[in-house]
């Protein structure tokens, strides 16, 4: 008789599991699984939606809750990091990764940044697909190994974590837990819908625009292609003169030609522009952000001036931030010579030593980045794998958070 979650968990009574309808054929098919996804995850999804077990694991169903959670989006952003995380393998030792047949497919994560998958390639049954689990720090019973293999399903590995103590259980493994039987809903997605998958799409470009966008165009013609223009571009209220006399500087006309174009907003989800022309006390002002990294960059040059290295603006060749990461590096101009418009890029780095100054002017390089042909610290550059036009864009800031 195979085993039952109900058998070893209760539901939390502060944030019971709420079931989420799902389209079984419709997202099997999607992922391309002609024998389905394992019975006992679709009774889960089934019963409880996406649920949060044992407060440390979340099991991800299919689900949607706007601007939180996409099934779909998860799960694409999950198998590609573990693409690119097994090629620090042995190639005997990778596992493939879905939609690769046989590949790992994902299931879900814990708090400590391990997440959970599939081994698909185990059996063309579902309900013998065993779990592998990429572990994100020193697991007990890992050594140095990230990646383990249980001869357990997604029940019988959750069992394996409801335990009573750091005891090693049979089978041997690292250990998850112990984790207390609980299942609560997902305290992030309480208002989570039914996931459809994506309706199939035309490619955004032609044969021709791909090899205008990657290769053969240049400058804003390829950009453009690559990352389309917004519908409502948005620099501000106030004018250029006005920003360049509280500078006491004009900035390179490539800035200025590419914020009156795509106007304020984030490049592939990464690289944010503030609006150039909003008064300083506004959190999206280009001058708020200017103040806001110069002042920090001083705090910190004076503390660890190996780390930051760079003179400050105003001062000669001084560094000018216009442009953050999400991850907090900075992207500016040092203010070397006489005209803006061959002022040097620079990338300011959180995580790592500052390095030289880019070899491009912003329009090329930002083409460059999108196109994948150019990587740096701060700017992350793609995977092999990846299609550069499916993970480039741009995304304009809603004009009414300037209100």
């Amino acid at each position: 008789m195979s085993l039952d979650i109900a058998d070893f968990t209760t539901f939390e009574s502060g944030r019971p599991p709420v079931p989420i309808a799902t389209d079984w054929p419709a997202v099997e098919g999607w992922l391309g699984l002609d024998a389905g996804l394992p019975s006992d995850f679709k009774r889960l999804a089934d019963t409880c939606g996406p649920v949060d077990f044992g407060e440390y694991l979340w099991i991800h169903t299919p689900c949607v809750e706007a601007g939180r959670f996409d099934y779909g989006t998860w799960l694409r952003d999950t198998q590609r990091t573990a693409r690119i995380e097994l090629r620090s393998l042995p190639e005997h030792e990778r596992y493939p990764v879905h939609p690769e047949p046989g590949g790992l497919l994902a299931w879900g994560e814990s708090r400590g940044g391990d997440v959970l998958f599939w081994d698909t390639s185990r059996s063309d049954d579902p309900d013998a697909w065993c779990v592998v689990v990429h572990h994100s720090g020193a697991v007990p019973g890992s050594g140095l190994r990230p990646w383990h293999a249980y001869d357990l399903s997604l029940t019988e590995y959750l069992k394996h974590t409801v335990r009573e103590s750091w005891e090693l259980p049979s089978p041997p493994g690292p250990l998850m837990g112990p984790l207390p039987g609980s299942l609560a809903r997902t305290a992030f997605l309480p208002d989570a819908q039914p996931w459809l998958p994506p309706a199939p799409t035309a490619p955004r470009l032609t044969d021709a625009q791909r090899r205008i966008a990657l290769r053969t165009g240049a400058g804003l013609e390829a950009l453009e292609l690559l990352s389309p223009l917004p519908a409502e571009p948005y620099v501000g209220g106030g004018s250029w003169e006005l920003l360049f006399a509280e500078l006491n500087t004009v900035l390179p006309q490539d800035y200025v030609t590419l914020m009156e174009r795509y106007g304020a907003g984030v490049w592939s989800d990464w690289l944010r522009f503030f609006t150039p022309l909003l008064p300083v006390d506004h959190e999206r002002s280009f001058l708020t952000h200017v103040e806001e990294v110069l002042s920090g960059y001083r705090q910190l040059r004076d503390a660890h001036p190996d780390m930051c290295p760079l003179p400050v603006w105003p001062d000669p060749g001084g560094f000018l931030p216009f442009a953050d990461s999400i991850d907090g590096d900075n992207l500016g101009w040092l203010t070397e010579g006489d005209s803006p418009d061959a002022w040097p890029l620079v990338v300011w780095p959180r995580h790592a030593a500052q390095g030289p100054p880019l070899e491009g002017r912003l329009i090329d390089t930002l083409l460059a980045w999108q196109r994948g042909t150019l990587a740096t610290e701060g700017l992350p550059g793609l995977d092999q794998d990846d299609d550069p036009v499916e993970f480039a864009g741009f995304t304009a800031w809603d004009t009414h958070a300037y209100e």
